[in-house]
């Protein structure tokens, strides 16, 4: 069954919660597809995927460049995945695919300061329940850790 998870951002922003979760999900020998809403917003998030950290490197690439199938982790805006990924991140209120059985996770990010994005999280967590599906819900503690909620 494939976990989906709610990563609600508060205390960091985008930029750099998902760098940490992509090497994880390297560690574990998966790779991800990185789902947003726009091309102007790939760039964005290839930008500092290239520049977060000066101590680590996140080998990927974007939608349209050469062998994206051979990428451990693509940035795309459309529903093309020709990576296979195990972990699919949803960020800046990409929608839930019809078909979740592909993926050993479903990452859903949402910036909590923004009541839009709260609110398309929320709807997003009754479709799972709708559609038959569990999630569990994470948060961020004031040392920064991320506690499981839900």
């Amino acid at each position: 069954m494939t976990d989906i998870l709610f990563y609600h951002l508060e205390r960091q922003p985008l930029e750099r919660v998902l760098p940490m979760l992509l090497e994880k999900t390297l560690e574990r020998g998966w790779r991800a597809l990185v789902r947003t809403l726009s091309a102007e917003r790939v760039q964005a998030i290839d930008e500092f995927l290239w520049n977060y950290s000066d101590e680590s490197f996140l080998p990927h690439a974007v939608e349209g460049e050469p062998e994206p199938e051979m990428e451990p982790i693509l940035v795309t805006h459309t529903l093309v995945e020709p990576n296979r990924p195990n972990v699919l991140f949803l960020v800046d209120g990409s929608a839930l695919p019809d078909d979740v059985s592909g993926y050993d996770r479903i990452v859903l990010m949402f910036d909590g300061n923004d009541e839009t994005a709260l609110n398309g999280a929320r709807v997003a967590w009754k479709e799972i329940r709708a559609r038959g599906l569990e999630g569990t819900y994470w948060q961020q503690n004031d040392a920064g850790r991320w506690e499981k909620k839900a």
